[in-house]
């Protein structure tokens, strides 16, 4: 048996023997090795667990993750890597002997090196294993604009950044590709701006447009957008994970909208994200805290919690405090702090202590009441609560009491007896408070809860993560020590001053914090961040393809004042962006991931753009910004599993039903369909980037999901409604004119010939089938339009429900 297990590991070696045996020596000035894009990800991902920065796992006794560690001798006598020369370095021994019980990884870890993973490392050596930090745990730099070659294209560059692409285009040989049509143009920029499609007219105004700036100034219209806001809050929500249940046990809801509404207002009015990032880490902190600002305090409430009577206090508060870690360090850091909670992280330099110590950070938030007091309602209790209206009905409310107080005082103060003018002030005074008392009666409060800080718990470090051992030492709220400190001398740190360092790009890691914002903002306009894994950008993600651009633009946002949307502008009017997203196979089979950015990319739209974008066509969208969560057609019988308590779900009877889906109710357990279908997350964890499928489920739900099948129906009432008269030509015509609303173009041949014969066939059977008809047209609460022949309506929803379906519809180019 022994000899068996023996051959098989010598099976699985030997093709990377074999190759690197065969391979031609390199010289080693024939290609400088990038240390941080080429040798640390292989270091990471092979090495750090058991020569890394966990000391309980390390053995050998060194570390491949410090230079000093790596270049000194080991328990053995020997150095893992002397400079300059592979043939005596340890290292390169271990990954390249053939006995089996001396290589490097070890076999049965089925990490083994390629041979070309194995050939960069030599090369590296004998090049004297020049080192650098780990990329995101090292400041960014502003590079210098690279110089570039003429281009055919006579729009390149539009901006700095196109210089950062062209020219590593050069390097490579690949010529950029040309400006996508003004159609395709106007569409993603309504889609990535604002989360909706262009209607007709939108489209028509822009292609029209050939003034100087006209790009310019629809890229301005868009930001300025209420819509906008929404737009850029879905990502956001994903980040910080907004839901409208606790999660656990029995997921009852809980109440934190007026908190959604608080990320579109802040990011509408162009928030700097230091003081987006202040208000929600510590607006309950700050001096003379507003009700904004405590409302962006429930960013702290959004984990997930229990309300189970038994819970046991300690346990709970430790899987908190563990959460609330994980999600500022994946937010803010883009880090994986989490990984510390019962070892030091095995792959970044975190601690057991730093991750404790940042926990310690929010020991003073109050838990006190949901925990002493479980409760099965729903809405559950979650106290610290506060009752507010909307911003805007604040303000309105605020207006009018300030105009009644003034009236009130120049009646007052009216030294005149002139009859008539009392009369008037008084007539006045009367129609504004009656104003003000009908704004009141109809500004429906809604709880939302806050965060209100106590007299700090004490933190320990638990040994393995288990809360029942407090033998571990106590620790004071500190950001990880190898990034530095807060600067906080005489007093315990607390929230505000780890928001202020996370923002602080001269004293703390305010530049550090840039750049995991910039890299989200390219991700959301390309595709794809420039590096690639959102939600880690430490040793464990992919380095990014354009370093030096990521830099820049992050300290482009530091040095504008954290200004979002100057850099959303940046971002979206270069010529990269502009860039056409069909390109030749040639390209694609040399880039796949499109990491070179010599085209835009093509995807599917998040979830709730998908939902939004047939309300809109169909004209069925209620687009009033901020409120309740709302609840649209569900499948009977999902929560036939929710206990305590036991419910049932009911869709809205009203047009609530037709606001966008970032409005949804967001039950973590059971999600709603459509928005599993195409992607969307639980939100129970923080969601950086969403996957994109490609499913018969979604087809199916575009298909026969009662909002789409409704949206249908007024879609193809609308379209007979434009063209009322029958015959063959109405018939093209209203093709056309359904094109036109859902994709901002007009059929090809082929596609008007085919939805044509579906047409026709449709009136066949439901002629033959008036029942079909009729219970098709009927499927929701929408009003219908009377007059059309349930026949012929059914039949063009069987052609609406198509055109919603396709690829074009649902994909921003």
């Amino acid at each position: 048996m022994m000899a068996k297990n023996r051959h098989s590991r010598l099976l699985s070696v030997l093709p990377t023997l074999f190759a690197i045996l065969l391979a031609t020596p390199a010289i080693a000035a024939e290609r400088p090795v990038d240390y941080r894009a080429e040798i640390r990800p292989i270091l990471s991902n092979r090495c750090f667990r058991c020569h890394g920065p966990d000391a309980d796992e390390r053995a050998g006794g060194f570390r491949l993750d410090q230079k000093a560690s790596a270049l000194a001798e080991a328990d053995s006598g020997e150095r893992p890597i002397v400079p300059g020369d592979r043939a005596s370095s340890e290292l390169y021994r271990r990954i390249t002997t053939t006995d089996l019980d001396e290589r490097m990884p070890p076999v049965e870890s089925h990490k083994n090196l390629t041979a070309e993973e194995i050939e960069n490392i030599g090369l590296w050596i004998d090049q004297g294993a020049p080192w650098s930090e780990h990329w995101s745990h090292v400041l960014p730099v502003r590079h210098a604009t690279p110089d570039i070659e003429s281009t055919a294209s006579k729009n390149w560059p539009s901006n700095w950044i196109d210089h950062f692409i062209l020219a590593r285009l050069h390097r490579e040989g690949i010529a950029p590709s040309p400006e996508a049509d003004r159609v395709t143009l106007c569409r993603r920029l309504y889609f990535d701006l604002l989360g909706l499609p262009p209607t007709p007219e939108q489209v028509r105004q822009f292609v029209d447009d050939n003034s100087a700036g006209a790009y310019e100034r629809l890229v301005d219209k868009l930001l300025a957008s209420p819509h906008f806001g929404e737009r850029m809050a879905t990502h956001w929500l994903d980040l910080v994970r907004f839901a409208d249940t606790v999660g656990y046990h029995g997921d009852q809801d809980h109440s934190i909208t007026p908190y959604r509404d608080w990320v579109i207002d802040a990011i509408n009015d162009n928030m700097p994200v230091d003081q987006f990032t202040r208000e929600q880490l510590a607006g309950d902190l700050l001096a003379d805290s507003t009700i904004d600002q405590k409302i962006a305090s429930g960013y702290n409430r959004l984990l997930q919690t229990s309300h189970e009577g038994g819970v046991q206090p300690k346990e709970y508060l430790a899987m908190y405090a563990a959460d609330r870690v994980r999600n500022v360090s994946a937010v803010w850091m883009g880090a994986t702090l989490g990984c510390a909670q019962c070892h030091d992280h095995k792959f970044d330099p975190y601690t057991m202590k730093d991750f404790y110590s940042m926990a310690a950070m929010f020991a003073d938030i109050d838990e006190s009441a949901h925990l002493a007091r479980g409760t099965n309602s729903v809405p559950t209790d979650r106290d610290p609560e506060i009752e507010v209206v909307s911003r805007r009905q604040r303000q309105a409310l605020d207006a009018l009491e300030n105009k009644v107080v003034a009236i009130r005082k120049e009646i007052i103060e009216l030294a005149t007896d002139d009859i008539v003018q009392r009369a008037e002030l008084y007539d006045q005074f009367n129609k504004l408070r009656s104003e003000r008392d009908a704004l009141r009666a109809t500004s429906h409060p809604r709880r939302t809860m806050i965060t209100v800080g106590i007299k700090p718990r004490v933190t320990r470090i638990l040994p393995r993560g288990n809360w029942l051992d407090e033998s571990g030492p106590i620790v004071e709220p500190a950001v990880p020590e190898f990034l530095g400190e807060t600067g906080v001398e005489g007093r315990r740190a607390n929230r505000l001053d780890l928001a202020n360092w996370l923002v602080d790009a001269e004293r703390g890691a305010g530049a550090l914090t840039a750049r995991v914002f910039a890299n989200r903002y390219w991700y959301l306009f390309f595709g794809n961040g420039l590096a690639t894994v959102m939600d880690d950008l430490g040793g464990q993600g992919e380095p990014p393809s354009h370093p030096e651009l990521l830099d820049r633009v992050a300290l482009e946002l530091v040095d504008n004042g954290w200004d979002a949307k100057q850099l959303v502008k940046l971002l979206v009017s270069s010529q990269t962006y502009r860039q056409a997203s069909l390109e030749p196979s040639a390209l694609v089979e040399r880039d796949p991931g499109n990491r070179l950015l010599a085209r835009q990319s093509r995807y599917r739209l998040p979830a709730e753009s998908v939902r939004d974008t047939a309300l809109v066509i169909s004209g069925l969208l209620v687009s009033d910004v901020g409120g309740a969560s709302v609840k649209p057609y569900q499948p009977a019988g999902l929560y036939r599993h929710l206990n305590f308590p036991t419910r049932v779900y009911k869709h809205h009877p009203d047009n609530r039903q037709w606001r966008r889906g970032l409005y949804m109710h967001w039950q973590r357990q059971f999600l709603h369909p459509m928005l599993k279908a195409f992607d969307g997350p639980r939100r129970e964890e923080c969601t950086a980037q969403r996957p994109r499928s490609n499913t018969p489920v979604a087809a199916l739900t575009l298909l026969n999901d009662p909002t789409f099948i409704e949206a249908a129906r007024v879609f193809a009432e609308r379209i007979q409604l434009q063209q009322p008269t029958g015959g063959a030509q109405r018939d093209a015509d209203r093709i056309d004119d359904a094109y036109l609303i859902a994709v901002s173009r007009r059929p090809d041949d082929v596609e008007k010939s085919e939805l044509r014969r579906l047409l026709e066939f449709s009136r066949q059977h439901y002629a033959a089938n008036p029942e079909a008809a009729r219970a098709l047209i009927n499927i929701g609460q929408a009003p219908k339009e009377s007059a059309l022949d349930e026949v012929e309506l059914a039949s063009w929803v069987a052609v609406t429900r198509a055109i919603l379906n396709l690829s074009e519809t649902i994909t921003r180019n």
